[in-house]
């Protein structure tokens, strides 16, 4: 790496550490930490139950402030360079504005590459932890009533069965419109259909309904209806209700499973493939805002922190806003998930296009 690379993401990295700081203390600020005061207030939640989910809330707030703090840290590294006049020395000294941009694209690809892991790898569990203290240390839940969930039971790492049931009673413990996938090595080999299942003497036990086993060429080898049947789940009503994930808690293979199951049932999976496809779109905002930070930091009159910081927010503040119309109307059908989740970065991909070349002439 050459000295300039060094000077230039050396220049970056107080204002991105700032960014991560200070934009997670308005996120903390502004909304977790009135939840949590009001988990004290009206359910009398414990210190450490509290703190708990301070921590488990952290990971989900960092990684959405990484897109942020790119744009700042681009920002205020050019302006502060541009305003110094380094940046009119390095281009008399022949480097082109590609050649000092291609550090700060390079880390925020990077960037976005670490925001992927951590949304894949530590998000979803700290979400899950938290929605478990909350369910289950807060708020205490009492047995309730859920639609369209999905079992899974994995064996060898390869999903072994897949159980879809269209309603779930926690308290009757019993699964209602019932439908039994079974695996081998990855071929579908058997499906059980019941009108539903009742959890007694600590099995699961399926009402009136039929089962078909699948030959290797996907067609059906044999029929076979019934009045009871031992459903092969062994986990408890409750098991099963804890199992729950909201699209937040999910993994992107777990999303991926999840809609497949879904499908299958005819059953509406905009929310869960909207949440799929920002799994991608939102880490990759940091290389987005990137490619807007770097330009307008060039531009003159960029000495003052507060006014990078200003345009950081403005520019903030109008790709949020796009991205929850469009995340609204990904979710309710109206256009397709992957335009949902992809449409903010597309809108300032073209921005940013246009302030490069600008820059560049």
């Amino acid at each position: 790496m050459r000295i300039l690379d060094k000077y230039i993401l050396k220049e970056m990295l107080g204002p991105f550490i700032f960014g991560i700081a200070a934009f997670s203390s308005v996120f903390i600020g502004t909304s977790t930490l009135f939840r949590l005061a009001r988990y004290i207030t009206e359910y009398g939640a414990s210190v450490y139950s509290v703190t708990k989910l301070f921590i488990y809330s952290l990971p989900g707030i960092i990684v959405l402030t990484f897109p942020m703090s790119m744009l700042l840290a681009s920002l205020l590294a050019f302006g502060r360079l541009s305003a110094s006049s380094e940046i009119t020395a390095m281009k008399s000294g022949g480097l082109s504005f590609f050649r000092l941009a291609a550090p700060v694209f390079i880390a925020a690809f990077v960037v976005s590459i670490v925001a992927v892991i951590l949304n894949e790898a530590v998000v979803p569990r700290a979400n899950n932890a938290y929605q478990n203290v909350l369910r289950y240390e807060i708020e205490k839940s009492r047995p309730k009533t859920q639609e369209h969930i999905v079992i899974k039971d994995v064996k060898d790492g390869e999903i072994e069965r897949l159980t879809y049931a269209r309603k779930f009673d926690e308290a009757a413990n019993a699964m209602y419109a019932v439908t039994v996938q079974e695996f081998d090595k990855g071929r579908l080999v058997r499906v059980e259909n019941a009108e539903k299942a009742i959890w007694d003497n600590g099995r699961w036990i399926m009402e009136s309904g039929i089962i078909y086993d699948v030959a290797p060429e996907g067609q059906l080898q044999r029929t076979l209806r019934f009045d009871k049947q031992f459903m092969p789940v062994e986990k408890s009503p409750r098991e099963i209700a804890r199992e729950q994930k909201k699209p937040e808690e999910m993994t992107i293979k777990e999303l991926k499973q999840h809609i497949k199951v879904l499908q299958r049932e005819y059953v509406k999976t905009s929310t869960y493939e909207v949440e799929l496809h920002q799994r991608l779109a939102i880490p990759a905002a940091s290389l987005v805002f990137a490619l807007i930070g770097t330009p307008l930091g060039l531009q003159p009159h960029r000495s003052s922190s507060s006014i990078g910081l200003g345009i950081s927010i403005i520019i903030i503040f109008i790709y949020y806003t796009i991205m929850t119309v469009f995340t609204a109307l990904g979710q309710g059908g109206a256009i397709p998930a992957v335009l949902a989740a992809w449409i903010p970065n597309i809108v300032f991909i073209i921005i940013g296009a246009f302030l490069i070349r600008k820059a560049s002439q």
